[in-house]
């Protein structure tokens, strides 16, 4: 056979969110990525990560959760993981970003991560890996085609299927840089709701003290625009999406080389 083992292909997991077109399920008004592990009782939301959590995760070794940065944002097309405690699990899921071959790999610690389906997946002991390729709600092609790549890549890299991934880039670097967000200061956010005039396009260079965009106030011709600085250096990994955001919106986010702590 040409599959050596099980793989579990899923096209969308919170179908009527997906279907609407918004991060929260229109049934509940439920992040379903903050619902984990789940209540077989509760909302939908809850009651589908409890059958994620609870049915489909005890039969996998490794997940790989293919999304984009959605409306809220665009980002270079990249995989992501946690920091992991265990140092094993930890350099296993490196190896696997490294064999899936994005051209990034963004190592960060996440918000409420106790809710979501990757803390889940590594409170089990097992691999979880997940991706931004691409965002503002639309098909990346370049993204569909890391996409498409990486999974058949990762099968590659854990004995399902023959071969070895291919991970050489489109610059012609021999595979994934392994990058970082270290902390709040890789965060830009909205000081007040306004339309975003961003400065950089994703996946370009940053400094520390530049500005990060200017917020506009297209109802109060007298308002100077506001500018928003990076507190951090680094690559711009993800940019806000829509032109109007709110006060507290995360405007950008950047990252850095990987450095083992």
């Amino acid at each position: 056979a040409d599959v050596q083992g099980r793989v579990i292909l899923m096209s969308a997991v919170n179908v009527p969110a997906v279907l609407n077109n918004t991060r929260l399920s229109p049934v509940d008004n439920r992040d379903m990525n903050r619902c984990f592990p789940g209540d077989p009782k509760g909302t939908f939301s809850e009651m589908v990560a409890h059958f994620m959590d609870s049915h489909i995760l005890p039969m996998v070794d490794v997940s790989v959760d293919l999304h984009t940065a959605g409306h809220s944002g665009d980002s270079i097309p990249s995989t992501n993981m946690h920091h992991i405690a265990d140092p094993a699990l930890m350099q296993r899921t490196l190896d696997a970003a490294a064999a899936f071959g994005a051209p990034y790999n963004v190592v960060f610690g996440g918000v409420d991560e106790g809710a979501t389906f990757t803390s889940c997946v590594e409170r089990r002991g097992k691999l979880s890996l997940g991706t931004e390729l691409g965002g503002w709600g639309r098909v990346n092609v370049e993204g569909v085609r890391i996409g498409k790549r990486g999974c058949l890549n990762i099968l590659k890299h854990l004995g399902v299927i023959e071969g070895t991934p291919e991970t050489a880039q489109k610059d012609g670097s021999a595979g994934t840089r392994h990058m970082m967000v270290a902390g709040r200061d890789c965060y830009a956010f909205a000081p007040t709701g306004g339309i975003f005039e961003p400065v950089h396009l994703v996946g370009e260079e940053v400094r520390a003290g530049g500005p990060a965009g200017w917020l506009h106030f297209v109802e109060d011709v007298d308002h100077p625009p506001l500018e928003v600085r990076y507190a951090s250096g680094g690559i711009l990994w993800m940019s806000a999406g829509p032109g109007r955001v709110a006060r507290g919106d995360t405007v950008a986010v950047v990252m850095s080389d990987y450095r083992a702590s």
